[in-house]
């Protein structure tokens, strides 16, 4: 069921709210990105998300090698904290303009949600984010 959460980075200086369905899912993933930030990520379109403060805190990164065509995601991170709670893109045929949320930096999901939700893994090494990969254990 899709709800308003809102969420921000450790120091709270970034603050952020968005609709998500938790019942969709949450995703690892084992690309270069993913594993080494540890990502829980979660999707929302464009349109359902709202930066309520902060914005003036955020540095962005991109990728220059991203396997996203025309390389458009840009991860956004805190400069005081370094937590990176958000990262905004846009693929046609995934939904378009989209906001993946680390469900980690959500503040009013209780452990009992995180852990309620189903769980997909996506073969991300090998561009296949639809499969699971053959080792999730370390994800």
């Amino acid at each position: 069921m899709k709800r308003t959460f809102h969420g921000s980075c450790h120091c709270r200086a970034v603050r952020y709210e968005c609709v998500l369905d938790l019942d969709e899912g949450l995703r690892r993933c084992n690309c270069s990105f993913c594993r080494r930030a540890r990502m829980l990520k979660t999707f929302t379109k464009r349109e359902d998300f709202k930066l309520l403060s902060g914005e003036d805190h955020l540095l962005t990164y991109r990728a220059e090698d991203s396997s996203w065509p025309e390389g458009d995601v840009d991860h956004f991170f805190c400069r005081n904290c370094g937590i990176r709670p958000f990262s905004r893109g846009y693929l046609e045929e995934f939904m378009g303009h989209f906001y993946c949320i680390h469900a980690g930096t959500l503040d009013d999901v209780s452990e009992e949600e995180l852990s309620a939700a189903p769980m997909i893994y996506e073969n991300g090494m090998a561009d296949d984010h639809e499969n699971r990969p053959p080792f999730t254990a370390h994800l």
